[in-house]
């Protein structure tokens, strides 16, 4: 069974847009972090189940998606980010091209600051360039750090340009990393291997799916999700 069990106008779970049988969500437990968590999802890419955009939407506490259409150029009804951000809350959007991602403050008084609000730009290179530039004076460039970016990507459901060109969800474990965060972004990365595994399964991709659970911190991390998922598929 291929891809044709997505596009061939099989039933989908409206969260993940997977059939129901490979389901993955609510198999794991919410990732909470301090960070405020925005995705700015392309409009080509909302509807594409390999999308770790709205994964992250769905796997992060509090974490909003926001559609991009190139015709209005902002974020929808919603007014984000111009009149959503609390008062002394910077809006940090993640791109390559950015400045280096900033220190986590060590003063005595960083715990009563409020924590950045990162924005994540979900779509392909190219349209993630678009997006970036609509948001051009709303929020500071960052990029992350060389280490976050030293290991071939895990993202095996498309092919990438560049090894360490790394996903949405892949960007966003980075930043949990960099500020600090070391437990939320290792709970972020079990829904994303839980996601990527379920998703090679629904096309089909049996051999390369069990190669990279072979890979996977699932088998000893999240062995009971694995297995309410063999179960359901009858595997």
């Amino acid at each position: 069974m291929g891809r044709s069990v997505v596009l061939a106008g099989a039933a989908r779970c409206p969260r993940c847009s997977l059939p129901p049988r490979w389901c993955t969500c609510d198999m794991l437990p919410p990732v909470e972090t301090r960070l405020t968590v925005q995705v700015l999802i392309h409009r080509l890419e909302q509807c594409r189940p390999s999308s770790t955009g709205k994964l992250v939407g769905r796997a992060v506490v509090g974490a909003a998606c926001h559609v991009y259409q190139r015709g209005n150029r902002f974020f929808p009804a919603t007014g984000y980010p111009a009149n959503a951000l609390e008062p002394g809350r910077e809006l940090w959007v993640l791109h390559p091209s950015g400045d280096p991602l900033p220190e986590p403050p060590a003063t005595a008084d960083s715990a009563s600051l409020p924590p950045p609000a990162v924005l994540l730009l979900d779509g392909s290179w190219r349209q993630a360039g678009e997006m970036l530039a609509s948001m051009q004076g709303r929020g500071r460039c960052v990029r992350l750090p060389a280490a976050a970016t030293s290991e071939p990507s895990r993202y095996w459901l498309r092919d990438q340009a560049k090894p360490e060109q790394l996903c949405t969800a892949e960007a966003l474990m980075g930043v949990l990393t960099a500020m600090g965060e070391p437990e939320a972004a290792q709970k972020l990365r079990l829904h994303f291997e839980l996601h990527v595994y379920a998703t090679l399964l629904v096309r089909g991709h049996r051999e390369l799916a069990e190669r990279y659970l072979g890979h996977s911190p699932l088998l000893t991390e999240a062995p009971d999700a694995l297995s309410r998922l063999h179960a359901r598929r009858g595997a």
